[in-house]
């Protein structure tokens, strides 16, 4: 992975925030680091005499993140807030919001309150491909441990407080510089310095070890031959309107690796095994509907009756999100995504795109493994990822 990191364009920085925005930028620009509004960063800085926390603000993008973008919030209450044995999602966000010395900025990250943990002034999030696609494995822990030696690893827990609240207890007694960083299994990796461009580096680098890893032990050979179809995508379009209640939008991807993934045997199974990230589930809805004949309305019915059951297995009070699915499968063909708008089907495109490779190449490393079932629904119906989307 290219490091991207330009000491004359970082000269021109005049402020803390300046340069948090600059290597923010570069982190965005590498779809193999973060996607659409994915990741995280922040900075420390001192205003008026007090330690205020710059965090990336929710609903921004790191490629596209401006000064504005970064929410600031007293550390200090941040810090408090970790101690807590319990904190709802709602009250977290209040007392983030009344943390603010700017009413005007957005929500902060769910993660402001791990970055005011960390005790350096730069750090920087991501969900990089190549860490979740090693610790997606089945035998991830092991090789986690073993690639990364000098980061805290921590199993998977929901992103927000609890994340926060648990690191909060791993580190009581830690000597932070004794770490390189943090590695969350199934979520990503954090990296930080009190030098903006040293924590970019370690980014990097730590991101480049995964994929010099990858290169060895996961050689993926993708091999497929183009398949023709009369595929009726107008009736496509049509059906999926119908079960989604509004219109729909479609990207249909037909490259190598698409068709080589619909071409896999056994793909309902092999295809059904979760998300790559837990924030992808927002967007992709756990498993894709897999067409492995032409009777779509059947195969409809049948993805939005286990929709249901799912639903029923693990639901409380909340509401259920419209069952139909969020992309398909189509054997030895394609994988088309819907969406509301043209926007929303690229999303999806892309978040499967990068999902496709990354399941084929753990299955390398001994088998594609995600989160649980009820821990996927648990991020599905988060009230603060949901929120994401209506913005």
């Amino acid at each position: 992975m290219d490091n991207l990191y330009n000491d004359k364009k970082a000269a021109k920085c005049e402020s803390d925030l300046d340069l948090r925005v600059y290597t923010s930028n570069l982190l965005g620009q590498n779809d193999e680091l973060v996607l659409h509004g994915g990741g995280n960063t922040s900075v420390k800085t001192d205003v008026d005499g007090e330690e205020i926390l710059y965090v990336k603000g929710s609903g921004w993008d790191l490629v596209s993140i401006e000064a504005k973008g970064f929410t600031p919030v007293k550390r200090d209450v941040l810090l408090e807030m970790a101690k807590l044995d319990t904190l709802s999602d709602v009250e977290m966000v209040r007392q983030q919001r009344l943390a603010s010395i700017d009413k005007y900025a957005p929500n902060p990250s769910v993660e402001a309150i791990l970055h005011a943990l960390i005790p350096y002034k730069f750090v920087d999030h991501t969900h990089a491909d190549a860490i979740v696609t090693i610790s997606n494995s089945v035998d991830g822990d092991e090789h986690i441990v073993k690639l990364f030696p000098n980061f805290l690893i921590v199993d998977y827990i929901m992103p927000g407080f609890e994340l926060a609240h648990k690191i909060y207890e791993m580190t009581k007694t830690l000597d932070w510089d004794s770490i390189d960083g943090i590695i969350l299994h199934n979520h990503g990796i954090f990296t930080f310095d009190d030098d903006a461009k040293i924590s970019y580096t370690k980014m990097i680098d730590a991101v480049t070890k995964a994929e010099d890893f990858l290169d060895v032990n996961a050689v993926v050979d993708i091999q497929h031959k183009y398949v023709h179809s009369d595929c009726d995508i107008a009736r496509v379009i049509n059906t999926m309107s119908q079960y989604k209640g509004h219109e729909v939008h479609i990207g249909i991807n037909q490259t190598p690796l698409a068709a080589f993934y619909a071409s896999q045997e056994n793909l309902r199974e092999f295809a059904s095994r979760g998300v790559l990230t837990p924030e992808h589930i927002i967007r992709t809805k756990r498993v894709p509907l897999i067409m492995e004949d032409t009777d779509l309305i059947g195969g409809l019915d049948r993805y939005v009756a286990a929709y249901k059951e799912y639903f029923a297995r693990h639901a409380k009070d909340e509401v259920m999100l419209n069952p139909a699915p969020n992309y398909m499968i189509i054997k030895n063909l394609a994988v088309v995504s819907f969406g509301r708008t043209r926007e929303e089907a690229k999303i999806i495109y892309d978040i499967v795109e990068h999902t496709m490779l990354a399941v084929l190449r753990a299955d390398k490393l001994g088998g594609y493994q995600s989160i649980s079932e009820a821990d996927s629904f648990a991020m599905e119906y988060w009230e603060l990822e949901q929120a994401k989307l209506k913005k």
